[in-house]
């Protein structure tokens, strides 16, 4: 799986948004309407109902061919067979993930300045999420906004491929990919969207533009 992935519309769960409806079923529409990679996470499930929920993702997305990408959770990704894993800074280091789930799975690694590009072993590392781009619900830790600009310099710091991530949405998103990433990550605007198909539709061809 690990070979010739597709980053360009990358989808970040966060049930917490999906306004009660099944997290499952918005990922199904959002695959059908042109999503390429999803990554599961949830910060508030213990681990049972991690392993449940993230077999349900995985029974929707490896039938389309789209990779299930684990949030920190080496351990849930191990336990599903998921296509890879997400580490932020503070999660496990990349290379303990790549010993630990082989070199056919997908590890993507957060990035917020050059220096974090650096430090990464392209041998380890598949693709990497830089942000925070623009300001965002969905996470209050954020230190720093990149913008535009900040995600065009971190662009240039490394040739792995790259996702812009933070408060992307479909009045932004060709901004963000005129930095020349690789694909955009998106949380709100598909997961809380009225009708998730048509979002990641609309995402799709501003893409493709």
């Amino acid at each position: 799986m690990r070979e010739g992935f597709d980053p360009s519309l990358y989808l970040v769960t966060d049930a917490g948004l999906a306004r009660g409806r099944p997290l499952v079923e918005i990922v199904r529409a959002a695959i059908a309407g042109g999503v390429t990679m999803v990554q599961y996470r949830d910060k508030a499930l213990g681990t049972r109902a991690l392993i449940e929920a993230a077999q349900a993702l995985l029974a929707v997305a490896r039938p389309a061919g789209v990779p299930l990408i684990i949030n920190d959770r080496v351990d849930v990704a191990l336990a599903i067979d998921a296509d890879g894993v997400h580490v932020g800074r503070e999660d496990m280091p990349p290379a303990i993930a790549r010993r630990l789930l082989g070199p056919d799975k997908i590890i993507g690694a957060s990035v917020h300045e050059a220096a974090h590009c650096d430090a990464l072993d392209p041998d380890v590392v598949d693709y990497v999420g830089a942000g925070a781009v623009f300001p965002t619900g969905t996470k209050s830790n954020i230190a720093g906004l990149l913008g535009v600009k900040g995600l065009a310099r971190l662009r240039r710091a490394t040739a792995l491929p790259m996702v812009g991530i933070a408060g992307i949405n479909a009045e932004n998103a060709a901004s963000v990919i005129a930095t020349d990433v690789d694909g955009i990550a998106v949380v709100s605007a598909i997961i809380a969207a009225e009708d998730p198909r048509a979002a990641a539709a609309q995402l799709k061809a501003i893409i493709r533009r």
